[in-house]
């Protein structure tokens, strides 16, 4: 066994990856995550102390060692950095300012606590030793099965937070409550003491934090951005040089528009960045044509296709192919051996896409894949702004069902179940999604209710906080005492661990019920799922025409 990685969907028959990652990503750097996630946790012991005494002394505010935890923990998200030389780097970088951290306690007389002893704390690495290092403290290295289904639960959630809070930061959004509970989780994670009941309650908490770093970052877009309107998107292409943007940051957005603007060269979303097209900030733009191809796990048919540049903003990238990987350009906490980084600018400026534009100029425009328009922007302000529309095909029953298709898409073949379930659906249900999951049923042709699309796009795998707070605003508007009585239910898919993010703020929430699929996560236990089934009535799809009929 070279390594042990189960945090995605896709793990090796259902079980783990030991060899390589399904992903893409080599055993070594699947192990330097697992380091770099351990000597984060060695930072944060010494941290912790210091940042709680000297929150009484100084403003409630993210420094650059939170926004390096933020960013490291979003490297070691699946499909996000493959890049052995980045993880070396974070590795000593981490182990660095946990020396410092570990002096400026010793400096203000602090005791540091039990956990100072831990060989997190006490644990270095030369160039020689690091993989050793690395494979020895990986997931397995919890022998309990159900101490380790819980710890890793929390540090996919955690993962997920971290995600979030990384682009909230980006516009300027203060997050250190969030980044407190990130290092109170996974500290946790590395005290044996706590009882399981201990560990289901940070699980817990940690449900709670996602729905408040969906918040953060759902102010910080539409305050920055304006709120998602009802767009009608563009699928074509132009006759113009083009770069292609992945992936979910809306300040990269910005910036590279910015920049392409009058330059003759236009810009299209991939993926998770289609909401983009729905925020009023960007529809200034002339050359913002639209979105070109599908989910992720398309890219390597469609960016070969696409001819120009592409910018990956975050996690979702697959191992490039030699046929375009020239193309490919990373920014963030997304990397890839051999293909150019674009750098954090200096504090105040933005980031430098000239060589990207002038690339763009050399090459062919993108070749057409289909054409047409697709319709989305239901974030929560626009759906609310119709609350009466719908509060009415409600009652009169237009509207039998909700049904909450959101999450992620993926490569397995079974997920096809997520389009034969949405043509299946009866006329009088609508879809509310958000994520790639989409993609699996958003150009279907199943029509409206009143003038009411039977496909309510949300925007990306976050905006899942908007189907929240509409779901939120429903239980209000028929004043109902359980969210659970409304006519919703939840179908979702996951990949990876922004979808266990978003999971657990459901449970947080108080959403019971949830069919999950293509499968329930590898990484919970028997004794872990029958806590969730028991508690929640968590179960996994099972085919089509008998989840309907349980469901609908």
């Amino acid at each position: 066994m070279k390594m042990f990685c189960y945090q995605c969907q896709e793990t090796l028959g259902n079980k783990g990856c030991t060899n390589n990652g399904i992903c893409g990503k080599k055993s070594d750097v699947a192990n330097l995550q697992d380091l770099l996630i351990y000597a984060l946790k060695g930072l944060m012991i010494f941290r912790s102390q210091a940042t709680l005494e000297m929150r009484k002394e100084f403003a409630e505010s993210c420094n650059e060692v939170d926004k390096f935890i933020v960013g490291q923990l979003f490297s070691t998200i699946t499909n996000a950095n493959f890049d052995r030389a980045y993880f070396i780097n974070a590795i000593k970088e981490t182990i660095q300012m946990r020396e410092q951290g570990k002096k400026k306690v010793e400096e203000m007389g602090l005791d540091p606590g039990i956990l100072a002893t831990h060989d997190a704390a006490l644990f270095t690495v030369t160039d020689d030793t690091i993989d050793q290092k690395a494979a020895e403290i990986g997931v397995l290295s919890t022998e309990n099965e159900d101490v380790r289904s819980l710890r890793e639960l929390l540090t996919y959630g955690v993962k997920g937070i971290a995600a979030y809070a990384d682009h909230a930061l980006r516009l300027g959004k203060e997050i250190k409550e969030i980044v407190m509970f990130i290092e109170k989780a996974l500290l946790s994670t590395l005290d044996d003491t706590l009882s399981v009941d201990e560990m289901v309650a940070m699980v817990m908490e940690c449900g709670k934090y996602a729905v408040e770093a969906m918040a953060v970052l759902d102010a910080a877009n539409t305050e920055t951005y304006g709120h998602p309107e009802i767009t009608e998107v563009n699928i074509g292409v132009r006759n113009n040089p083009a770069i292609l943007i992945s992936g979910h940051d809306l300040k990269d957005m910005e910036e590279l528009l910015e920049q392409t603007k009058g330059t003759g060269v236009d810009v299209y979303t991939h993926g998770e960045m289609l909401p983009a097209n729905y925020y009023p900030a960007f529809k200034k733009y002339d050359n913002f044509v639209g979105n070109y191809g599908n989910a992720w796990w398309k890219q390597t048919k469609e960016f070969e296709k696409f001819n120009g540049p592409i910018l990956l903003t975050t996690n979702c990238l697959v191992p490039p192919k030699p046929a375009y990987k020239d193309r490919v350009f990373t920014t963030n906490s997304v990397s890839f051996e051999g293909v150019k980084h674009i750098a954090e600018p200096e504090k105040g400026k933005a980031k430098d896409f000239s060589e990207m534009i002038e690339l763009a100029k050399t090459l062919p425009s993108p070749t057409e894949i289909e054409h047409g328009k697709i319709v989305g922007g239901f974030a929560h302000n626009q759906v609310l702004a119709l609350a009466d529309k719908v509060v009415d095909a409600v009652k009169s029953g237009a509207i039998k069902k909700f049904v909450v298709m959101a999450g992620c898409d993926g490569r397995q073949k079974g997920r096809n179940y997520y389009t034969e379930f949405a043509k299946a659906l009866p006329e009088d249900t609508i879809i509310l999604t958000a994520g790639c999951a989409k993609y699996r049923y958003n150009k279907l042709d199943i029509g409206d209710i009143g003038g009411i699309p039977r496909v309510l796009d949300a925007g990306q795998c976050n905006d899942s906080y908007s189907l929240a707070l509409i779901a939120l605003k429903l239980k209000e508007v028929f004043e109902l005492d359980d969210i659970n009585d409304l006519p919703i239910v939840y179908n979702i898919a996951w990949y990876e661990q922004k979808a266990v993010t978003v999971l657990l703020a459901l449970l947080y929430l108080g959403v019971k019920n949830i069919h999950l699929g293509p499968t329930l996560p590898a990484f919970l236990s028997p004794n872990v799922a029958k806590v969730l089934v028991e508690n929640f009535n968590i179960s996994s799809i099972t085919n089509v025409e008998d989840d309907i009929a349980e469901m609908i």
